[in-house]
């Protein structure tokens, strides 16, 4: 067994869930993004990222809006829709499920 592919695997799965929280508290910028997921250390490539916000926007789940820049060019800032918002609380569901079934396997 590869544990490092199942790390990423891991990484990947929950990767949606932790941009949904972030979300959550406020919009926020592509490379904002990145930086937070990063102080919590799971690291996420501009390459991982932009497709799944693409995916994200698409289904209905997020939107975005245009805001200018003091630093160059208008910025793209993602922001949870009320369907992202409910989605986000069936996540939330699920992955207190799945830390509870985790915890009891590991006691």
């Amino acid at each position: 067994m590869n544990v490092d592919n199942a790390k990423s695997q891991m990484r990947k799965g929950m990767l949606e869930y932790c941009i949904m929280l972030l979300l959550e508290e406020r919009p926020y910028y592509t490379s904002d993004i990145i930086t937070r997921l990063r102080e919590a250390n799971l690291l996420v490539v501009e390459g991982t990222l932009y497709p799944l916000l693409t995916r994200l926007k698409n289904d209905g789940v997020l939107s975005y809006q245009w805001q200018e820049s003091t630093q160059g060019p208008p910025r793209k800032y993602y922001a949870l829709t009320e369907d992202g918002k409910q989605m986000l609380v069936q996540l939330e569901s699920a992955w207190d499920e799945l830390e509870s079934t985790v915890h009891k396997l590991k006691s």
